[in-house]
């Protein structure tokens, strides 16, 4: 073994055209782009030089090096290989601009008698045309992945020195066809909008995210040869496998998703043409007859409080299973509506619709009837108008959720919505205003921080509107004092639509915004506990999905103190918090998103149907099969890493902004960013305990 491993890592291969042909190439890139670099230093700077040298040292590595003698034993190694040839060497290659600096660089008769009438012809210039098309190219680079990776198509290329150039000369020039675009080389001109590059990018990371989801979670070795290869270091073929699928999953994840968050800066920015204020049309002014503002005031308010009185009823159904039914969770409403269905139902509406939760919450419908006859004469302390009180009730649900499972305890389930109801009423009855919804309420601070990325929010339809209004009646009926032109995106807004019902000029209504506006987020950066509010809920989607892992279940054995150790790392924004700037805290929440969103709906998924049981046995009706184990489906898994490569590409995108555009402050929050991505990996990657089901 020892042998075999001096023997590959002496193995360089000397191949004479190989390097002679990435010398000169070097040789002419350097001699055109120092003449070009003189006469346009901004159009030519010394990074594209580094750039091209970089994507030519990795060409060698890939081709050249020991990796070439390592991959016949170690897939993980061959994946290395590859991603150099697919996701390294190209874009570096591109970015160093290489055409107009190569024709620099050869001898001045040679471009002018032998070139020259070459590359002016038409026909090549309309070929040129049609292969650098996007469609083309994604096809191109896509194809090559899926089609070297299939085991016929794999083993074809361990087995036979020929068809492994051929494949290793496949992924490069497809890679290449498939960064054109993406780079836009110049002087070549663009065939569609650079916005479309973004499903471009996030597309070709799904087709990468399910070759890697392949390997990782393949009970058995893909490709035999490696099952009958010595194994180097006593790795096995199997581990050996996932290493391969992991490495293939992560890097080549970040350098797509960095690439589509690089595009859809330039592209807000409008350093590429794009001017943002073109995708954005004035909305007109208006004057809506009495009529249409009475039957719209009308509608949204008995809209909401049909929703609102539905939730009340599926509160009290849930409480009176909890409190008098059978103790088993996924046959009481309580183990089964709270925990599997609403939470996922409420993530996802407020990602895709806004704060729908808050907008239907039964805990103030009490108050709303009680304060019609007991008027409320108390205000809310001014030392406890933060988010240090629902900071504090996250820790401890968080905590207690695992230590007490309190997912398979209907009647602690009961008890909390009892909690809620009685203390909603309670504070709310006494205290003027929302105070329970802005400065208590632990549901309500998740929505507000998670809806900073929704698309959905209250909001004005003119501000010019705005700025002649006299009267502010928005304001005066608002229970969380928010003025509408000023508030912060949907943070605090419970989507109560009172603002709607009082505009006298019906300017107040519910709009699709851009998710993630820096601007919002720029409003909250000086409140130190919004951003400690904030990074418990992001921390806190990542350490509960841990916490339902198999591994970590297994060390715990629902142990309250082994279960406190995890939930421990709760407390480290404390310590980090004061010496930490909060707007580079606040761009994490995207990331925390998705994670929730992913780890809810596996639940959904797999427990969904344990609903059937639990509600035929609260009516009575007696059923010949209950609800067994559910499966993931083969569609979940890339969904998950989906989700997670959105939320990713948004905060790094915020980082970057918050970094005001300068790589020193953005290099270790984006690191950190990666490192919480990776972990997010992991954990979807683990088995994980299937809750819910009556087979548990």
């Amino acid at each position: 073994m020892n042998q075999a491993v001096t023997a590959a890592l002496s193995s360089w291969r000397f191949d004479p055209p190989l390097i002679a042909t990435l010398l000169l190439t070097t040789l002419l890139y350097i001699r055109g782009w120092l003449r070009l670099h003189r006469e346009m230093p901004t159009r030519f700077g010394p990074w594209h030089l580094a750039s091209f040298l970089l994507g030519e040292s990795a060409l060698f590595l890939a081709i050249a090096s020991p990796l070439d003698s390592f991959a016949s034993f170690l897939l993980s190694v061959h994946m290395v290989q590859h991603l150099l040839l697919i996701a390294v060497a190209p874009p570096l290659l591109w970015l160093g601009q290489p055409f107009l600096p190569l024709l620099r660089g050869l001898p001045r008769p040679v471009v002018k008698e032998a070139l020259s009438p070459f590359l002016s012809a038409p026909e090549l210039r309309r070929f040129a045309n049609a292969l650098t098309h996007p469609l083309v190219c994604w096809l191109a680079g896509t194809a090559a992945t899926v089609f070297w990776h299939l085991p016929t198509f794999y083993e074809l290329g361990l087995q036979s020195p020929t068809w492994h150039r051929v494949e290793h000369a496949s992924f490069l020039f497809g890679s290449l066809l498939f960064w054109w675009p993406v780079i836009q080389v110049w002087p070549s001109k663009r065939h569609t909008s650079r916005w479309l590059m973004i499903p471009y990018l996030i597309s070709a990371d799904v087709v990468n995210s399910i070759l890697s989801a392949y390997l990782v979670f393949s009970a058995q070795v893909v490709y035999p040869s490696y099952a009958l290869a010595p194994r180097l270091w006593n790795i096995s073929a199997l581990n050996d496998q996932s290493m391969a699928g992991a490495l293939m999953w992560v890097p080549g994840s970040v350098v797509y998703l960095l690439a589509a968050a690089i595009i859809t800066y330039q592209a807000l920015s409008g350093k590429p043409g794009i001017r943002p204020s073109t995708l954005i049309k004035p909305v007109p002014q208006f004057r809506p007859s009495r009529t249409a503002t009475v039957m719209e005031r009308t509608t949204v308010l008995s809209t909401r409080r049909a929703a609102q009185i539905t939730m009340l009823l599926l509160a009290t159904l849930i409480m009176l299973d909890g409190f008098r039914g059978p103790q088993i969770s996924p046959l009481n409403l309580a183990g089964v509506l709270p925990w599997t269905h609403w939470r996922a139902i409420a993530i996802i509406a407020l990602l895709t619709a806004g704060n729908l939760v808050c907008f239907s919450c039964p805990f103030t419908l009490p108050r709303d009837i009680i304060r019609r006859f007991v008027p409320q004469r108390l205000r809310w302390p001014p030392s406890l108008r933060n988010k240090w009180i629902p900071a504090a009730l996250t820790i401890v649900f968080l905590w207690s959720y695992e230590a007490f499972s309190l997912w398979d305890s209907p009647w602690w389930t009961a008890w909390i919505i009892a909690s809620y109801f009685i203390t909603a009423t309670l504070i709310d009855t006494l205290f003027q205003g929302a105070s329970f919804c802005k400065y208590v309420c632990p549901i309500g601070q998740f929505q507000f921080v998670n809806s900073l990325i929704s698309p959905l929010e209250v909001t004005v339809k003119s501000p010019k509107v705005c700025d002649t209004c006299q009267t502010h009646d928005c304001l005066h009926a608002c229970k969380l004092d928010l003025f509408q032109p000023k508030k912060s995106g949907s943070f605090d807004c419970t989507f109560c639509m009172e603002c709607v019902t009082a505009c006298p000029t019906s300017n107040v209504t519910i709009a699709a915004v851009v998710p993630a506006r820096p601007t919002v987020f720029a409003r909250l950066t000086n409140r130190t506990d919004v951003a400690a509010l904030a990074l418990l809920i992001v921390l806190g989607a990542f350490l509960s999905a841990t916490a339902m892992t198999n591994p970590v279940r297994d060390w715990t054995s629902d142990s309250p103190l082994r279960i406190s150790l995890i939930f421990g790392l709760l407390l480290v924004p404390a310590l980090i918090l004061f010496t930490t700037p909060h707007k580079y805290v606040l761009a994490l929440v995207p990331l925390g998103a998705s994670m929730w969103t992913a780890h809810f709906g596996y639940h959904l998924l797999t427990a969904g149907s344990s609903l059937v049981p639990a509600a035929a046995r609260f009516l009575g009706v007696a059923l010949t099969q209950t609800s067994g184990m559910g499966t993931v489906p083969d569609w979940w898994p890339p969904l998950e890493i989906l989700l997670l490569d959105a939320g990713l590409l948004l905060t790094l995108y915020l980082e970057w902004r918050s970094a005001a555009r300068k790589f020193r402050p953005f290099a270790p929050w984006a690191f950190l960013a990666v490192l919480l991505y990776a972990a997010g990996l992991w954990i979807l990657a683990q088995p994980m305990q299937m809750r819910g089901m009556v087979m548990n």
